[in-house]
Order: C-alpha cells, then structure tokens, then sequence
C-alpha cells in the first residue's frame, strides 16, 4: 500500500499540473483573443449595388379623390359635426361648410376668421383641404381649429368629396405629370427641332 507520503506528492503534482494549465489557458487568451470577432474593423463604401429605393408613398390624391365614397366621407364628417355644419350659413364653432369646395377660405358670411388660412391659401381646392385636414395647426400655423387631423388619406379624400357634394357641384382633380410624361415631352420636342433642321439644311443644298 502507499504511504501518506507518497500520496500527497501525487495529489501536488496533479494539483500542479492543473495550475499550470489554467495559466497557459489564461496567457494563450489574452494573446490571441479579438476584441469583436463579429465586428466589421472597416467598411469599403462601394456605394449602394442595389440602386436607391424608391420610397412607396401610396396612391396619390387625385387617384384616391376619383373613387371616393360620398357615403363614407359623410360618416367620416360625424368627427366634425362639434364645430361645422353643412346646411348653408349655419356658422357655429367654425364657419359653415357648404360648397366649400372651390369656396375661398374666408368666404362663410358671419363667421369671424383668425386670418392664419388666408396667409397659406386662398381657395378651398380639394387638394389644399387634403393638406389642411392632414394636419391643420402644421398647415396653417395659428389657426383657431383645433382638430388633430385625419391621418388616413382615404377618410381626408372621401371626407372632401362629401363636403364636395353638398352643393352638387363636384370637382375634378387632376393627377400630377409624371416625371417620364414630362420626359418624354422633352425627348418629343428635342426630335421635332432636330427635325426642322434636317428640313432647313435640305431647303439651303
């Protein structure tokens, strides 16, 4: 059998031999270890491969206005009915709205204005009314109504068309020229002067 002795010097050289490892562990760490191994140390601007994204910004206006639901817009205008009504001359906390479509901003007889709309716009046009009701203290800073907006773009389309009604008499809106109608336009009237050269450099030979 092994004496105490002889026991405890195994017991050390492991104990040892343990030590000796967890400091080479610690030292190889501390040599070779990154700060990061996921971190990009630099990046190459090679520019965007895919091209810019074109921002979706939805259906514009004009589409929106030309389906609109007069029915709808009519519900939507029970959030206005605290302040506005549309039976004509019936002022109240704001001036009446009928025909207020086409109508000029201070036009409602008897109502007193704040004077801010007059200072943005001068004509109620659907698409002045779309921008108003989006936000109306953003567009027209000072102004008295104290409504938040309507966020959605169909209840602010459906919502004009409705108070667009109110005197029969709708209007139409127009989309805007795209950027390649306008292009081509260009390119047109490019081909048509290079055209009329050609014809005057044929009448001079």
């Amino acid at each position: 059998m092994l004496d105490t002795m002889t026991v405890t010097k195994v017991a050390a050289s492991l104990c040892l031999a343990l030590l000796v490892f967890l400091m080479g562990k610690w030292v190889a760490d501390g040599l070779y270890s990154t700060i990061d191994a996921y971190e990009t140390a630099y990046v190459i601007d090679t520019g965007d491969a895919g091209g810019e994204a074109e921002e979706d910004t939805g259906p514009v206006f004009a589409e929106l206005y030309a389906v609109a639901d007069v029915g709808s817009g009519e519900r939507v205008f029970g959030k206005c009915k605290a302040c506005h009504a549309v039976d004509q001359g019936a002022n109240g906390t704001g001036p009446y709205l009928y025909g207020v479509v086409g109508r000029d901003v201070d036009a409602a007889t008897g109502f007193g204005y704040s004077g801010a709309l007059s200072e943005v716009v001068n004509v109620w046009t659907p698409e002045a009314l779309d921008a108003f009701l989006l936000k109306p203290k953003d567009y027209a800073p000072g102004t008295t109504m104290s409504f938040n907006g309507l966020a959605k773009p169909e209840d602010r389309a459906n919502v004009i068309a409705y108070l667009d009604a109110t005197d029969g008499d709708m209007t139409e809106v127009s989309a805007p020229a795209t950027e390649e109608a306008e292009d081509g336009a260009s390119l047109d009237e490019g081909d048509g002067d290079t055209e009329v050269a050609g014809t005057e450099e044929a009448v001079t030979e």
